[in-house]
């Protein structure tokens, strides 16, 4: 095993439902280290730029509105495993099928609406975490 970065995004439902303290403290209990979080409010550009994998798919103007439609918390997390790990925490997408005790199935609204964006790999994760934050702006280990 080995330590793994991932980006989570608190999606802009959970800013709205004031879930955030709720979700972080829930990301820490699982063992998860903070190396760098912000709130912001993505443009619609911004949102289409970060999601640009999905676009062309049918879901791509919903998402990107979506989360461009209110402010959102981006943040690195870092712990062994990290990308799984944080997947399991969360859930599956659609929060019907999100299992008992995750993120997701005890937050989330719908598919479209779903509380958290977890990157899929780590490749993904140290791409998507580039995207709201550089290398500077993550605190190490023991600072």
């Amino acid at each position: 095993m080995h330590m793994e970065r991932t980006l989570a995004i608190l999606k802009p439902d959970c800013v709205r439902k004031g879930l955030v303290g709720e979700v972080i403290r829930r990301i820490q209990e699982a063992g998860f280290v903070l190396r760098a979080l912000r709130m912001q409010q993505l443009t619609r550009e911004e949102a289409e730029g970060f999601y640009a994998v999905h676009k062309g798919r049918p879901f791509f103007d919903e998402l990107t509105k979506f989360m461009s439609s209110g402010p959102c918390v981006p943040m690195v997390l870092e712990k062994e495993n990290a990308v799984e790990d944080f997947r399991a925490l969360i859930g599956a997408t659609d929060p019907a099928e999100a299992a008992e005790g995750t993120i997701r199935h005890a937050f989330a609204d719908n598919k479209g609406q779903n509380i958290v964006h977890g990157s899929d790999s780590v490749a993904n994760g140290t791409i998507e975490a580039g995207y709201f934050f550089c290398e500077r702006e993550l605190v190490a280990n023991g600072a």
